[in-house]
C-alpha cells in the first residue's frame, strides 16, 4: 500500500478551498480596477484582462486560464503554492476552517461567502449584543493594550459594537457616515488571530478610521485594530484602516486630491512591504512608514510591557 503523504493531502485541500474563490473579488482585492464601460474587463498589472465566470483572458498577453490559482499565478507570477497562500492570505481563509467550509460547501442554508459568484451583496452585519461588551473591552484593552478611554470613544461613537459571539464588530463608514461594511475581529484567547468582513461589505465604498481633528496627515494601516494602535502611539493624524493589505484603495484619490500627506503604515511582513512597494508606484507622493515590530499593535504593545 502506497503510504499517506499528508503534506500532499494537506496542499491538495487548501487547493480545493482556494478554487472557491470569486475571480471579481479576487481582482479587487488585487487592487485592479475595472474598466469604466465593460464590467467583465480589468486594467491590472499584467494589462487588460477579462472574466466569465472561472475563466479569465489578458488580452495584451494573448493569454487565458481559468480559476483563483491560475490567475493569482497570471498576476504575481508566484509559483503554485505561492499562489493559494497568497489567496489565504488576501481572504483570511484558515487551515483550521478547509474542513468546516468543506462541509459548509454543501449545504446550501450556510454557502461560502466568496462561493456565490456575486449574488449575496446586501450588507449583513453580527447582531449587535450589548451584554458582551465588557468582554471586547477586556480583550482590547488587556491583550491589545488600547487605552480605556480610546475603546470607550469608539463604542460612544458607534463605530464599535460587540457581537452575540463576543466578537469585536468595527464599522467601515462612507459618504454620509453611512455603514457600508465591517470588520470582525475574535476576542476569544483560543482564536486572536479570527478575523473577517461581514458578508456584503463594500470596501470601495468606505473605510474603518480614526483621526485627530483637523488632521491632514492619513496613515494607511492593513487593519482597524493597527490603525487604532498607530492613532493611539502618534495621535495627530487620521488613521485609516484599508481592511487587508491593498495597494489601491478606491477612496485614496479624495485624500490625494485633498492634499494630505499620505503614509502607507502596512505590516512589515512579505505581504505589507509587497504592498507597499505596488502603491508607491501606483501613486509615487505615498511614503512608506514601518512599524518596528511586525505591525503597529505590536509596536504599542512592546512599549506597554
Amino acid at each position: 500500500m502506497t503510504p499517506c503523504n499528508c503534506n500532499e493531502i494537506e496542499i491538495r485541500n487548501r487547493a480545493d478551498m482556494a478554487r472557491t474563490i470569486d475571480l471579481e473579488e479576487l481582482l479587487k482585492r488585487s487592487g485592479c480596477d475595472r474598466y469604466r464601460f465593460d464590467k467583465n474587463k480589468w486594467h491590472t498589472p499584467q494589462g487588460a484582462i477579462s472574466i466569465k465566470g472561472e475563466k479569465f483572458f489578458n488580452w495584451n498577453a494573448g493569454f487565458g486560464g481559468g480559476g483563483a490559482i491560475s490567475l493569482v499565478m497570471h498576476l504575481t507570477g508566484y509559483d503554485f503554492k505561492s499562489s493559494i497562500d497568497w489567496i489565504f492570505r488576501h481572504f483570511y481563509l484558515s487551515d483550521i476552517s478547509i474542513n468546516r467550509n468543506r462541509s459548509a460547501a454543501c449545504n446550501k442554508r450556510n454557502p461560502h461567502p466568496h462561493n456565490d459568484k456575486g449574488k449575496c451583496k446586501t450588507l449583513r452585519l453580527p447582531p449587535r449584543d450589548d451584554s458582551k461588551l465588557f468582554q471586547i473591552r477586556r480583550y482590547l484593552m488587556h491583550r491589545r493594550c488600547l487605552p480605556k478611554t480610546v475603546v470607550d470613544y469608539l463604542i460612544d461613537r458607534h463605530v464599535l459594537y460587540a457581537d452575540d459571539k463576543a466578537n469585536a464588530v468595527f464599522l467601515l463608514l462612507g459618504k454620509g457616515k453611512k455603514v457600508v461594511g465591517a470588520e470582525i475581529r475574535g476576542t476569544n484567547d483560543n482564536f486572536r488571530k479570527w478575523y473577517a468582513l461581514a458578508t456584503g461589505t463594500k470596501k470601495r465604498d468606505g473605510c474603518f478610521y480614526i483621526r485627530d481633528k483637523g488632521a491632514k496627515k492619513v496613515v494607511l494601516c492593513e487593519s482597524a485594530i493597527d490603525a487604532v494602535s498607530y492613532f493611539v502611539l502618534h495621535r495627530k493624524c487620521l488613521a485609516i484602516s484599508t481592511s487587508g493589505a491593498n495597494p489601491n484603495p478606491y477612496w485614496i484619490i479624495y485624500f490625494i486630491n485633498q492634499g494630505f500627506e499620505i503614509f502607507c503604515a502596512f505590516d512589515a511582513d512579505e505581504t505589507g512591504e509587497r504592498t507597499a512597494n505596488r502603491m508607491r508606484e501606483l501613486y509615487p507622493m505615498i511614503k512608506r512608514l514601518r512599524p518596528e515590530k511586525h505591525d503597529w499593535n505590536d509596536v504599542l504593545r512592546s512599549k506597554e510591557l
